[in-house]
């Protein structure tokens, strides 16, 4: 892509996503759809003006990250601890299921190979973190009790996404697969996620002061931009996403988050929450934020190409019908499977319906490598699009329901 194009791109990009979010927002519908909305029209589905290029994937996956950054500086993990095991069984039962499902549907009733099989329940499993943040952020959620199991499933989420997905990925291409390796990239993810925030913390400490010394702006900035980067690239590095490098600088720099390191019986250094720090990164932060993580959205709108569907395959509409049914309800009932009220179990179950950019990842890789069909691509993108699309609205509608109860 040549530079002019690539500024007009990027114009097109930031002003379509802009105008869209802003009308569906004066219908009370949650910006992120507009976001969407505006990827379908100028993608390749409608108008045809951006296409999925990498430039523009980098830009959508900062986006991204920034915005995991901010949710990790929102994230209270004393209050996340407080739910026990709560993420944890909403996070397993939300994968499990909706890949044993999706597998027994493909293989069982449609009769489609096992590899085959597979890369369907694989695209079924993960929620997008991204989307379902975007979705508590334009409903005044986010710090809500759901809200906090939500994101702490999400993110295991990820990582149980991922490690099914090098599965997947190692078996097409070396026609085998090995469980040791998977092992061993599930134990540098945990480590990476158990050290990270502590090595983070030890950084903004030094960042802190620095930037109380710093005798020209912008040094706070800058530095927590670097890390955030040198913990996405890291998270890379150790077979995670890089979106967990951003959650887990974001962690660091929480106005929550603190910890001691101990000598013997007593703590011999303490690294106290700094809610000063955190305010003030915040405010330089989020401008960057509300700038890049529309890029993201539109991108999955542009993503999903749905001139790739042939509308009149039956195969395709009875695929499409069975694995929405799986997808829908195999991340819904991981609500119910934990002790919280009604309300918060169904806010949960429909929390983890969306599968965004995680599902496209799954269903490209199966569809480059040869193991998708074209109509079996068209099926799986119409499921992404509906169980993406659909829990903003029945989430707007859920909490508008409850506010009006309790009024």
């Amino acid at each position: 892509m040549e530079l002019h194009q690539f500024f007009l791109i990027l114009a097109i990009i930031l002003i379509s996503a802009r105008v869209f979010s802003e009308a569906v927002a004066r219908f009370g519908i949650p910006s992120v759809i507009g976001e969407l909305l505006a990827g379908l029209l100028v993608g390749p589905s409608i108008l045809g003006w951006v296409s999925p290029d990498t430039t523009m994937k980098l830009l959508a996956e900062i986006g991204i990250i920034l915005l995991l950054f901010e949710v990790g500086m929102d994230t209270d993990l004393s209050r996340l601890a407080r739910s026990g095991s709560k993420p944890v069984v909403v996070a397993l039962i939300g994968f499990t299921l909706p890949f044993a499902l999706g597998y027994g549907v493909s293989a069982l009733l449609f009769g489609l190979p096992e590899l085959v099989s597979l890369f369907i329940g694989g695209t079924l499993t993960a929620t997008s973190i991204g989307i379902t943040v975007r979705v508590l952020d334009d409903l005044g959620k986010r710090h809500s009790d759901e809200a906090q199991i939500v994101i702490g499933a999400a993110v295991l989420d990820d990582i149980l996404g991922v490690l099914a997905l090098a599965f997947l990925y190692q078996f097409v291409v070396e026609q085998h697969a090995s469980f040791d390796a998977l092992g061993e990239v599930g134990l540098y993810i945990l480590l990476f996620m158990m050290l990270t925030p502590l090595v983070a913390k030890l950084a903004s400490v030094v960042i802190d002061r620095l930037d109380q010394q710093a005798a020209t702006p912008g040094l706070l900035l800058t530095m927590a931009l670097s890390l955030i980067l040198l913990f996405s690239w890291l998270a890379h590095a150790v077979g995670a996403p890089e979106i967990m490098g951003g959650f887990a600088a974001g962690l660091a720099f929480s106005q929550h988050f603190g910890f001691r390191l101990w000598m013997g019986n007593r703590p011999a250094i303490e690294f106290k929450p700094s809610p000063k720090l955190a305010h003030r990164l915040e405010e330089q932060v989020r401008p960057l934020i509300h700038t890049f993580s529309p890029l993201f959205f539109v991108m999955v709108g542009v993503s999903l190409n749905l001139k790739a569907v042939n509308w009149g395959s039956a195969f395709i509409w009875e695929l499409a019908g069975a694995l929405l049914l799986v997808a829908f309800f195999g991340k819904f009932i991981a609500g119910f499977c934990i002790r919280e009220s009604r309300r918060n179990q169904m806010a949960i179950g429909l929390l983890m319906v969306p599968r965004g950019e995680v599902g496209l990842i799954f269903a490209q890789l199966g569809f480059s490598q040869g193991v998708l069909g074209g109509e079996l691509y068209a099926a799986l993108l119409i499921v992404i699009a509906l169980t993406t699309m659909s829990p903003p609205f029945l989430l707007k509608w859920f909490y508008g329901r409850k506010t009006d109860k309790a009024g």
